[in-house]
């Protein structure tokens, strides 16, 4: 698999990639890990383990706890949860470990690990790099103290996480969403019993698709990736707009009553309006990252709000809002963070967040969203590529630099490496679709011939 952990933790098709031996390994490296920089000191240890309804997560779970409690740490099993469900259960709890497992947006065949910190956030790269750096040693031979007896780890089924989450969702809502009808499309994940809970409390009329998740069907042709059901329940229903989540519910996307797909750039939009309104966005700035749209970008400058731009991947938009003291970023794909609510992505608390200001102001989502303008933007994924001579490729650089200057100040240009998969993204926004088309061709073709 190379590195271990990618931009979101660790991922691969379960029991091929990602077996059981895995997930015990590194449970248990990061256990040690954990105990070495002194996150343990002075008490018994305690983590909060969640997974999405994945089959294979039923095995990974037993293999991650068996892992945890052999070297000495507690484990409260929460079931099924959202990631963010996981995190915030981790901070709330006291929790010295978080974990989750899910391989998010993937198919149901992959599956992931993700580690939380104390107090829900995820851990930083270089104890990433340590954890597999111990996972090694421990692979290889080297051996570890095994704690016997009384010091062994307990386990233990925690079941008021459902209701701790839901009720947390609910009291940092700004207004209640009565009158509002709403389709929620839940891909068949880890939100199908929480989110529909969560709006129904808050006042909103539902309807659920994707909502009966079978350890199978979990983002088949549903969710924020597959919009085309909730775009026509939407409309069917006569519904005021629809929300979409991905298989572990830390993304959101949505639809307005039109059946337009309303995404993360625009959403974020609308949050950082009605957050200065309210005196919370901080700094008076939001964070999105490199690929977001451009039409996000000059909606911002012309409402006189700051955009800081942080590499791609919810992690590092999440260390520029802790280091500066932010209060909301996020991506286009539906990643969004509220820093004050959330300690990592959350697509119930921001659909929430979103249906809440459509009630507060009477305006449709259609109406909110438009204070920006999404520029034609095409992206192609080069697949099968040595993705680690993108930045050293000549060639390349010289077909970017033309394609910049072909572009002008109208549109833009990125190429970046998957953090997970093998290959490169081509992205490229113009004021004309099909000149970004053609010119993201181009593009793709270069990196073809170069890195193939």
């Amino acid at each position: 698999m190379g590195r271990l952990f990618g931009t979101d933790g660790v991922r691969g098709v379960a029991n091929a990639d990602l077996t059981a031996e895995l997930a015990l390994g590194l449970s248990v490296a990061a256990a040690h890990v954990l105990a070495e920089a002194g996150t343990f000191a002075g008490h018994r240890p305690t983590a909060v383990v969640g997974r999405d309804p994945r089959a294979s997560g039923e095995f990974l779970e037993a293999a991650v706890v068996a892992g945890l409690a052999s070297a000495g740490v507690d484990v409260l099993r929460v079931g099924v949860l959202p990631t963010p469900a996981v995190a915030y259960l981790t901070g709330a709890l006291g929790a010295d470990l978080g974990v989750m497992l899910s391989a998010s947006h993937n198919a149901m065949p992959d599956n992931g690990i993700k580690f939380f910190a104390r107090g829900g956030h995820k851990l930083a790269d270089d104890l990433e790099d340590r954890i597999e750096s111990v996972y090694e040693e421990h692979r290889t031979g080297a051996p570890w103290d095994r704690p016997t007896g009384a010091g062994v780890g307990r386990v233990s089924d925690y079941d008021e996480g459902f209701d701790k989450y839901v009720a947390h969702l609910i009291g940092v809502l700004p207004n209640r969403l009565d009158g509002l009808k709403i389709v929620l499309d839940e891909a068949h994940g880890a939100a199908a019993r929480v989110s529909p809970e969560a709006f129904a409390r808050a006042g909103a009329e539902i309807v659920t698709i994707g909502a009966e998740p079978d350890g199978l069907n979990i983002n088949d042709g549903c969710g924020s990736t597959h919009l085309g059901l909730l775009k026509q329940a939407v409309v069917e229903h006569g519904a005021d707009l629809g929300i979409a989540h991905d298989g572990d519910a830390d993304r959101c996307l949505a639809v307005d009553a039109d059946g337009n797909e309303i995404d993360g750039d625009q959403i974020l939009a609308v949050l950082a309006l009605a957050m200065r309104e309210a005196g919370g966005l901080r700094e008076n700035t939001v964070v999105a990252t490199v690929m977001s749209n451009l039409g996000f970008k000059l909606a911002m400058e012309g409402e006189g709000v700051q955009l800081v731009q942080t590499a791609v991947g919810d992690r590092y938009v999440l260390e520029s809002m802790k280091e500066h003291g932010y209060a909301l970023g996020g991506e286009q794909s539906g990643h969004v963070i509220i820093l004050d609510h959330a300690t990592t992505g959350d697509g119930t608390l921001t659909g929430l967040m979103l249906a809440a200001r459509i009630a507060a102001t009477g305006r449709s989502l259609a109406d909110l969203a438009g204070v920006m303008t999404r520029l034609p933007q095409v992206l192609i994924n080069v697949k099968d590529v040595d993705k680690s001579r993108v930045s050293t490729s000549a060639e390349l650089a010289n077909a970017v630099t033309e394609a910049e200057r072909e572009l002008g100040t109208t549109g833009r240009v990125l190429l970046r490496p998957s953090g997970t998969e093998p290959l490169v993204r081509v992205m490229v926004e113009a004021a004309d679709i099909e000149q970004a088309r053609a010119v993201a061709g181009r593009l793709a073709d270069v990196v073809k011939s170069a890195l193939g």
